[in-house]
């Protein structure tokens, strides 16, 4: 069986967790310095999503024209301190994994083939990592991760605290208290009995371990376990005599198990890429005074504009792969040769690889050209240029709004336009690519 890797490229900006991408550098630094040990991650992806409904297994459903598996990868990818991670798939979808990595520039990642339950699957991912090859993909781990792969939601501090805790103690896993009460019923089916809430957790993942107490307990464990088992840290206790340190996991442990959490997660996403915006303007006094003011309102919306550019003075572009969403602010007219280098600037860093970027093109009047009277060559190159940059996965919306000395009016307008492109930015709604809004 065939295996592949991505070739390693330079890495998109990725949001990750809803953190700053300052605390995420940090966070990384910290890891790299606690964890100086090898690490690798097991990912079984191998179920066929029958609680779904759906035809296509839950893992491979698409979020922002992105497989759900590929945001739980990134998770770890993002992450310097991990080296490996082993993509457990059935044989029928080795090839389409084998895609994925290749069209998102995952360059961690082992695709492997699953076996007939969880607890094959995982063994065949543990295997591969016992290989003594001069592949440095699979190298032998000190603490090796097991995760779901339809748990894209996992923090850096947690899977901090699950390998530093499986190294000391040999196993560890994450914990989360009860939602519901735990009932036994009779074969009749009435109440028997119910459980104290208060003194039974949730187990789930990420749970670590050392790779040689969890290679040697599947090594040891039985037929019946490899068939109906499906708790990895029973497995280390039973037939290794290893107690997993228990560590208590955030709400964002939940899994993509209902078709309503795809929608659930396409929220999360979307609200995460929606923290952050770069205001490109022109030099012009009018567009500088609305990129300010812009600045403010779309604060009031929990939105933070990291940078506001001044196009004329700055020929630097390293602020273009600090944020998905961009304003570009021009007066009377469409800058199409900006928006094309900035297009080509994504093609070159690969920024818009993993997620949608959104370019709202703010277009300020200020030569009282009435809005019904806009040039029709103009909006048609604007549509047809929106239409083109969509295949490399960027969005591009345009906004008028017209210039006015009365200040009332101008705040109303400039309210307007910031709710208008904080609805942009939150929906990234490909069907209003294109077009031209009046604030």
């Amino acid at each position: 069986m065939q295996e592949e890797s991505a070739s390693p490229s330079a890495r998109p900006f990725d949001p990750g967790c809803p953190l700053t991408r300052d605390t995420e550098q940090s966070g990384d630094r910290a890891g790299r310095a606690a964890v100086d040990f090898p690490v690798a991650v097991v990912l079984p992806a191998g179920g066929c999503g029958e609680r779904m409904g759906l035809p296509t297994p839950k893992q491979f459903c698409p979020i922002l024209n992105r497989p759900l598996i590929s945001y739980t990868i990134q998770a770890f990818e993002r992450l310097s301190w991990i080296g490996t991670i082993v993509v457990v798939v059935a044989k029928e979808n080795h090839d389409l994994m084998l895609h994925i990595v290749r069209k998102f520039n995952h360059t961690k990642v082992k695709v492997v083939q699953g076996g007939t339950t969880r607890h094959r699957s995982i063994f065949n991912g543990l295997q591969v990592l016992s290989n003594n090859t001069d592949d440095v993909l699979t190298t032998k781990p000190k603490v090796v991760i097991i995760h779901d792969a339809v748990r894209p939601f996992v923090e850096e501090n947690l899977l901090l605290k699950i390998t530093l805790a499986a190294k000391e103690e040999g196993a560890s896993g994450a914990i989360r208290p009860l939602v519901s009460t735990v009932i036994a019923t009779t074969l009749e089916g009435y109440l028997d009995h119910s459980l104290e809430r208060a003194k039974y957790r949730a187990s789930e993942m990420p749970q670590g371990f050392l790779y040689d107490i969890i290679f040697q307990a599947y090594q040891r464990c039985s037929e019946y376990d490899f068939d109906f088992g499906t708790e990895c840290l029973h497995l280390a206790l039973q037939y290794c005599g290893t107690n997993a340190k228990l560590i208590e996991g955030p709400p964002a442990l939940w899994k993509v198990t209902y078709k309503r959490d795809l929608a659930a997660a396409e929220a999360i996403i979307k609200e995460t890429l929606a923290t952050s915006a770069c205001v490109i303007t022109e030099a012009a006094a009018e567009a500088v005074e609305l990129a300010g003011a812009l600045q403010k309102n779309l604060a009031t919306q929990s939105m933070m504009v990291k940078d506001i550019i001044t196009s004329a003075k700055e020929s630097n572009t390293d602020y273009l792969s600090k944020t998905p969403n961009f304003l570009q602010i021009t007066v009377n007219g469409l800058n199409t040769s900006g928006l094309l280098q900035m297009v080509k600037h994504f093609e070159e860093t690969g920024h818009a690889c993993l997620y949608p970027v959104v370019v709202v093109w703010v277009q300020l009047n200020v030569t009282k050209r009435s809005f019904d009277t806009q040039k029709t060559d103009e909006l048609t190159s604007f549509r047809r240029l929106a239409s083109e940059i969509k295949q490399g996965n960027v969005l591009l919306y345009g906004i008028r709004i017209d210039h006015t000395e009365v200040s009332e009016q101008w705040e109303r307008s400039v309210e307007r336009l910031a709710d208008i492109t904080g609805a942009l930015i939150r929906d990234r709604n490909p069907a209003l690519i294109g077009q031209l809004l009046h604030a």
